[in-house]
């Protein structure tokens, strides 16, 4: 360990000390929203505090068992415990490292998943329609709620455009790596002649925030427009004018929620995506001029880039950001997506840190 990381690591192990202090005075107490906020950077830096004391006493038993050395009849239990706390030292290094990257924000939020049909056709659709299926069984699996806001069906199968909101701890953080182009190879039913066609699919991956001080709008800047629910929900649903369109004027942004039976509930959903939309519209901007920054743009919205293909001739999931190539393409589409998602973490992860060692 560096003595710039250490020095680091100390001052936010200092950080988490003064946070303790302060859930214990009566002004944080009383106000619920300062509370809100230390509790969490407190369980934060929690995991950081516990590591640096772990780290401080495996070194401080090694410098015991070193001195064990001297003893001909202990030395052969020393070198074994001095392997094993080496070890562990080294486990704790890199444990450590990992808490110094900047949590993003974000990370715990809920999100909003748009899937969009891009070149390829009805091919396009019913692709778009298995990444919706795709994304929805991964958060059924780990026991998140998924809520369909809005569709717009192929001609002959899947969506041409499709909105969801996925609702779960953690959800943002393992998904927001999703944004982008993806591309699938496969024969269609439709094709007599066997030939594999090429189609696409774009995804954006936004955290919808519960305060989201940045953008403002006002009421002279939205159009919104009630409509009768179309498709599947039930005859309240259908035969009310409880869908909501909310053009933002000055963006041009329009959003849609039909989901809800209720009017007021489908406007505070399309009122958050529009929201979600504009912030990621400011981010996407601030990001272009970092671009080459970090190899994983995440929440930028970005749907430019050709991220992962889908080959199911050969049974393989490629993504091309980090050269990944798997041959498990069947579970993959299925909802298990794990792998793929540690991946792209890790990989994330290495890059903040080698641009943390660079600023040390």
């Amino acid at each position: 360990m560096t003595p710039s990381i250490r020095r680091k690591l100390e001052q936010l192990a200092e950080r988490h000390q003064e946070l303790e202090h302060l859930l214990a005075t009566p002004e944080v107490l009383a106000d619920a929203r300062r509370l809100r906020e230390i509790s969490r950077e407190h369980a934060q830096l929690g995991p950081l505090a516990a590591g640096l004391a772990d780290y401080d006493r495996t070194t401080a038993a090694i410098g015991a068992a070193q001195a064990m050395l001297q003893d001909p009849e202990l030395r052969e239990l020393a070198d074994e415990e001095i392997a094993g706390l080496e070890r562990r030292l080294g486990e704790l290094d890199d444990e450590l490292n990992l808490h110094l990257i900047p949590k993003d924000p974000r990370d715990e939020a809920n999100l909003f998943l748009e899937v969009r049909a891009g070149t390829g056709g009805d091919e396009a659709a019913i692709f778009a329609g298995d990444l919706l299926r795709m994304y929805a069984r991964y958060a059924e699996n780990r026991g998140w709620r998924v809520e369909v806001l809005s569709t717009s069906p192929g001609e002959h199968g899947g969506y041409k455009e499709a909105i969801a909101r996925i609702e779960g701890q953690g959800a943002y953080s393992r998904l927001k790596y999703e944004s982008g182009t993806h591309r699938v190879q496969r024969v269609p039913e439709t094709e007599a002649q066997g030939r594999i066609h090429t189609s696409a699919a774009t995804v954006a991956i936004l955290p919808e925030l519960d305060e989201i001080d940045e953008i403002e709008i006002r009421d002279a800047d939205l159009k919104v427009d009630t409509f009768r629910a179309s498709g599947a929900g039930g005859q309240h649903v259908n035969k009310t004018d409880s869908a909501i369109r909310m053009t933002h004027l000055p963006s041009g942004i329009v959003v849609e929620c039909q989901d809800e039976r209720s009017q007021h509930k489908n406007r505070a959903r399309a009122l958050s995506l529009l929201k979600a939309r504009l912030l990621d519209d400011e981010r996407a901007k601030q990001n272009a001029a970092q671009a080459e920054s970090r190899r994983l743009q995440v929440g930028s919205g970005d749907r430019s880039q050709r991220i992962r293909t889908y080959n199911f001739p050969q049974g393989r999931v490629t993504d091309h950001r980090v050269n990944l190539t798997l041959y498990r393409l069947p579970e993959i589409v299925a909802g298990d997506l794990d792998e793929l998602v540690d991946t792209l973490t890790r990989e994330d992860q290495a890059d903040q840190l080698q641009q943390l060692a660079g600023n040390a």
